[in-house]
């Protein structure tokens, strides 16, 4: 173990009540003090005259001590008065000891540093920090002083004393931290040295601009950004590369399966349909496990391809699983493969975290003894308790609600048969190519670009909220010409509880203003029992009108609603807008998505709100999210592993991300022994939940 392997209670001065403070900011090891990097910087590398102070500004000062004085105002403060032959200056303190008064002794010269403030006696520090001088005074700051995150009861001056420590480390012993990125490649993708990086970002020069330090856009800061990046792409890589080294069932295509289903259908596959079945089919075909992710704008049919493939792993004798993020769109996905499956002969099961009693122990044991060829359910399906006989193809529905994590917990539940099952991973939310290539490493991508025939695009306006009544008006018409509608309630202050209370205050109005409507009402907090039953009333036309929260953003098919309101949509991502905007325009009858803002918009608002008026196409819409509002905000934190990061953020870094692929690829092709060191560097113990390390 190198010293800078070695856990931190082997600094000077750490002790274990110390450690544990540091390993509430992830630090353990003294290399983990090398990479908590500075939050900003103070320039205290000069003294500045008192004369020219200003308001706002920091700066070091120093000066002999006039005079020192507890006065009495609003509140009690030690006011002590410095000269330095260009001016007067005071230093206040709120919080003092007697021994502190005694120390500023008129004639005692003295150092401070803090932010100089409009006060009582002009301009003020308050409670700088300070030191006394002798006649060897020690010379100011060489560099930079770094200002690093810290917590309770562990301070600015411990922090950079240790980090200090952790730096002579690697001056003395450079070794000891492999750059990870060999020189070749450095130089190729033209970055600079580990090292350098390192000793610029805790000692910057006298004069570095501290302005793109804090931003994180310096050269340094890049790279150690762009280096994170790199290993949580190398780690999903080897998550692919761990998974397919064990053996996969190759499925046949199940052709004259597939055929009867298809003629059961009411209309024909797109060709893009088609296009990916091929894909997923050569997948299938292979010994290896198949890992991918198919993409497909709302409506575009990839629930078919999702049962379509699951068929060839019903003619091939296994059992296929699909599952969804809520019982509302895994429901729906039982009730649409049962209709298609039990005429052929296929037994469907259903299973979620609220079956209960007997129906859950009789729905396990189809499972494990294989009579249940396809199951259908929530995350219910990764516990411990439920055995598959033979799973061949695990499908799950809107990828990223799901972690990393979760979706490689399935691989263990086809060991039992000593295989590992295909994975088919679907999402409606189109994810940009350079976002795509770096969250999901792990996965080859398809794309259903084509939407089926016969749809009618969605003509999307933007009205404020004063303009509601003419709003109600058009939901009468449009009901009174058998048309249903949906009204959406947007999420308020991150509450389920008043998001839900606001979706029943929006009820009972409409049930007031349109006594002639039947109205419904789905929101988080019903029982799944609940929503199912007035969800299948609205698609059965009993209901005119359904008053939601965002539980109806995806999956939810009901082709005779033509209009969708959706109240404060400027709370939501232009792709959750999108996907709701999806639930109408499903039929071939003109439909329309109402934006109804409370005014005044913001001009980023506005500007997101004209991309959905101006478009339909998913994927556009999605880069222009990632444009406006960053990718990480568009994946959400929990699915990829590219959250908790250290020192990448993926907004600020987006213009990064296409860089990523080509430098995973020349590593693994030039120096494939470098990859699990980077890995474990930036991923540490998280390392390990990958599967790779």
């Amino acid at each position: 173990m190198s010293d800078l392997d070695a856990p931190v209670t082997t600094l000077k001065g750490v002790g274990e009540a110390l450690a544990g403070k540091l390993a509430r900011l992830h630090i353990v090891s003294v290399a983990d003090l090398l990479f908590h990097l500075p939050l900003r910087y103070q320039d205290r590398t000069r003294i500045t005259p008192i004369a020219t102070l200003r308001a706002g500004h920091e700066a070091v000062v120093e000066g002999e001590v006039m005079a020192a004085e507890v006065v009495r105002g609003r509140r009690r403060s030690l006011l002590v008065r410095l000269r330095d032959g260009s001016g007067i200056l005071s230093l206040r303190f709120f919080h003092f000891s007697p021994a502190q008064q005694q120390q500023f002794r008129p004639g005692v010269r003295l150092r401070g540093f803090g932010e100089a403030r409009a006060g009582a006696t002009g301009l003020e520090l308050y409670h700088p920090e300070y030191r006394l001088l002798s006649d060897d005074a020690p010379p100011v700051e060489d560099h930079l002083t770094p200002i690093y995150p810290a917590t309770e009861g562990l301070h600015q001056a411990r922090l950079r004393a240790l980090i200090e420590q952790a730096l002579t480390c690697l001056d003395t012993a450079p070794e000891a931290l492999p750059d990870g990125i060999p020189a070749e490649l450095r130089r190729r993708f033209d970055l600079p040295a580990l090292h350098h990086c390192l000793q610029v970002l805790h000692r910057p020069p006298p004069d570095t601009d501290p302005a793109p330090l804090a931003a994180g856009q310096h050269p340094c800061v890049r790279r150690l950004a762009l280096e994170e990046l790199l290993a949580h792409q190398l780690s999903l890589r080897e998550v692919r590369r761990r998974i397919q080294v064990d053996g996969a069932p190759a499925l046949p295509s199940g052709r004259s399966l597939q055929a009867r289903f298809l003629t059961q259908l009411p209309f024909s596959l797109t060709a893009a349909q088609r296009r990916v079945l091929d894909e997923i089919a050569a997948d299938l075909a292979r010994e290896v496990p198949m890992l991918r992710l198919v993409q497909g704008d709302v409506g575009s049919g990839k629930t078919v391809v999702a049962a379509m493939a699951a068929l060839s792993a019903i003619a091939g004798d296994c059992q296929a699983a699909m599952m969804a993020p809520t019982e509302l769109l895994a429901e729906q996905h039982y009730r649409a493969f049962r209709a298609w499956f039990e005429p052929l002969g296929i037994e469907v099961a259903w299973l979620s975290g609220k079956l209960k009693g007997k129906p859950r122990l009789d729905t396990k044991a189809a499972i494990l003894d294989g009579r249940a060829r396809m199951v259908v359910g929530t995350h219910a399906l990764f516990q411990g308790d439920v055995h598959f006989q033979r799973l061949g193809l695990a499908i799950i529905d809107e990828q990223h609600r799901f972690g990393v994590h979760q979706r490689l917990a399935l691989r263990e539940k086809g060991e039992a048969g000593g295989l590992t099952p295909h994975q088919l991973v679907m999402t409606a939310t189109p994810i940009p190519r350079t976002l795509a290539m770096s969250a999901y490493a792990d996965l080859d991508v398809s794309v259903i670009d084509e939407l089926p025939p016969g749809r009618t695009p969605v003509k999307t306006v933007v009205v404020p909220d004063e303009r509601r009544p003419e709003v109600v008006a058009r939901i009468r018409h449009a009901c009174a010409e058998g048309r249903q509608a949906y009204w959406v309630c947007t999420l308020i202050e991150e509450s389920e509880a008043l998001q839900c209370q606001a979706a029943e205050a929006t009820w009972d109005e409409l049930v007031e203003t349109l006594p002639e409507l039947a109205i419904g009402l789905v929101h988080g907090r019903l029982k799944a029992a609940e929503k199912a039953e007035v969800m299948a009333a609205f698609k059965a036309g009993e209901l005119d009108l359904l008053i939601a929260t965002t539980v109806i953003e995806v999956g939810v098919d009901v082709p005779n609603a033509s209009l969708m309101i959706i109240e404060n949509p400027e709370r939501l991502g232009l792709s959750q807008l999108h996907q709701l905007r999806g639930r109408v325009g499903r039929g071939a009858t003109e439909s329309f998505c109402v934006l109804l803002y409370h005014p005044p918009l913001s001009a980023h608002s506005r500007q997101r709100l004209a991309v959905l008026r101006e478009t339909t196409d998913g994927f556009r819409i999605a880069e222009k999210d990632l444009e406006i509002r960053g990718p990480g905000e568009m994946l959400g934190t929990r699915q990829t592993g590219l959250a908790q990061m250290k020192v990448a953020d993926l907004e600020r870094d987006a213009d990064l991300l296409p860089r990523i692929t080509p430098l995973a690829e020349a590593l693994l092709a030039s120096h494939p022994e470098a990859s699990r060191p980077l890995i474990r560097r930036w991923l540490g113990e998280e390392a390990g939940r990958y599967g790779q390390v």
